[in-house]
This record gives structure tokens, C-alpha cells and sequence, in this order.
């Protein structure tokens, strides 16, 4: 029973596993758009029961997916503390959690679902990719997050002293000025909050030319990697082919 459960919930190429797969995807969706309808003001009474009842059905029907998949599972808490574990469970926690208390902003977390159609045939290579891409970047990432609050610490430093005296609001501590640095070393630029001194201006001309390189360069490393990981994925694939010719 367990292996023919397995086959339907986790299988998305059997017939079955494509049925339940879509089924639960269009669920999503019409979930969403349930919600979202919830929002409108003026909704007639009817209305109202028809978006609750629907709501029950579909609480009821992720529910017993959560369950099924936990079942079907090979390791139950490696599912439960994944990725798509922690979205089903979020998914239908609110519900159940309102049923106690009045959190009905909670349910705001079933958009979470969305993530769910990533799981269709064709994206699934894209996301190992990603995952692959993921792991050979790393280090790479973490270097740059340090190298960015560090930056972030020095900019919000700097300014401070360069600002403090004329605009004693806007750039009271390092901490108050660090809602500066990050938006312009982003290249946002709010201009809500903006230097007036020389000294300021210069600084924020050097930071600027800085945070250009802290946009583009994660941008850079997501595309190395994923090349990367593509040529790997080639060369799986490559040797599969010989080891078949072999065999």
C-alpha cells in the first residue's frame, strides 16, 4: 500500500502521479484566488459561506496530502524539515491555529503554495541546476555577505561622522545611518535621507561607485555557476551514455 501511495504522491511521471500532481497544483491556485476574493469588500452572505466551505475543502484536502507524504516518505523528518515540508505545513497551520485564535493574517502564508508548481516535469531540471549551482557557489556567497556588511558598517561609519553635525536627525548613531548605506549601496536611493556636506557628498560618490559592484557581482556569480552546473549535468549525462554503450 505504501509503495502504490508512494508511486501516486511522489511519482509525477506515472499517469496517476500526474493526475494527483495537477490536482493539488489547481487546488493551489484556486486557493489563492479564494483568498484573494475573501479580500473584496461587500461580498454577500452567500458569497461568504461559498468562500468558507471551499476553504474547509481545501484545508481538508492538504491536510491529508501533508499526511500522505509524510507517510510515504522513506525518512519522515527529512521531509517534515525540508524545503516543500515546511510549506505544506505552513500552508494549512494558520487554519487550524484560527481555529483557537483570531490570527487570520496567518492564513496569509498559504501563498507559500505557489512554490508547489515549481515541482511540474519541466522545471525539475532547472531546479536541480539551481540546487548544483547553489552548492558550488557557496563559499563564494558567503564571502560576499561578509564583505557586504562590512562595507555596510564602514558606510554607515563614515557617513555618520561626516553628517551627524548638520543633520543630527537623519544621522544620529552608526545604527541610524545604516538605513542610508544599505539603500545606496543598493543603488536604491530613496532620497529620503541624503548627505548635504562636502565631505558627504564625496563620500557618497565612492560608495556609490562601490555599490554598483555589490549589485552586479552576485548577478555574475549566479551565472557562473550556473554554466557550471550545466556542464556537469552534461558530463553526467555524457558518461551515462558510454556506461550504456559499455553495458
Amino acid at each position: 500500500m505504501r509503495s502504490k501511495l508512494r508511486d501516486i504522491v511522489e511519482n509525477n511521471a506515472s499517469k496517476k502521479g500526474k493526475i494527483f500532481d495537477y490536482f493539488i497544483q489547481a487546488l493551489i491556485v484556486l486557493s489563492l484566488v479564494s483568498f484573494t476574493i475573501e479580500t473584496l469588500p461587500g461580498n454577500s452572505a452567500e458569497l461568504k459561506i461559498l468562500l468558507k466551505s471551499f476553504e474547509y475543502f481545501c484545508v481538508i484536502v492538504f491536510s491529508i496530502e501533508y499526511l500522505l507524504r509524510i507517510y510515504v516518505a522513506r525518512n519522515p523528518f527529512k521531509y517534515i524539515f525540508s524545503f516543500y515540508g515546511l510549506v505544506d505545513f505552513i500552508a494549512i497551520f494558520p487554519f487550524y491555529l484560527n481555529t483557537f485564535y483570531d490570527f487570520r493574517a496567518l492564513r496569509a502564508f498559504r501563498i507559500f503554495r505557489v512554490f508547489r508548481a515549481l515541482k511540474l516535469v519541466r522545471y525539475n531540471k532547472a531546479l536541480n541546476r539551481f540546487n548544483l549551482a547553489a552548492k558550488i557557489v557557496k563559499e563564494e556567497v558567503i564571502l560576499f555577505l561578509l564583505v557586504t556588511f562590512i562595507f555596510i558598517f564602514l558606510s554607515s561609519a563614515g557617513i555618520y561622522f561626516f553628517e551627524h553635525k548638520a543633520q543630527p536627525e537623519n544621522f544620529s548613531s552608526i545604527l541610524h545611518s545604516g538605513w542610508w548605506a544599505i539603500v545606496t549601496l543598493t543603488t536604491v536611493g530613496y532620497g529620503d535621507v541624503y548627505p548635504i556636506t562636502v565631505g558627504g557628498k564625496v563620500f557618497t560618490f565612492f560608495i556609490l561607485l562601490i555599490g554598483v559592484g555589490i549589485v552586479t557581482i552576485p548577478a555574475g556569480l549566479v551565472a557562473s555557476a550556473l554554466s557550471k552546473a550545466r556542464e556537469v549535468e552534461d558530463q553526467a549525462r555524457k558518461n551515462k551514455q558510454e556506461a550504456a554503450k559499455k553495458s
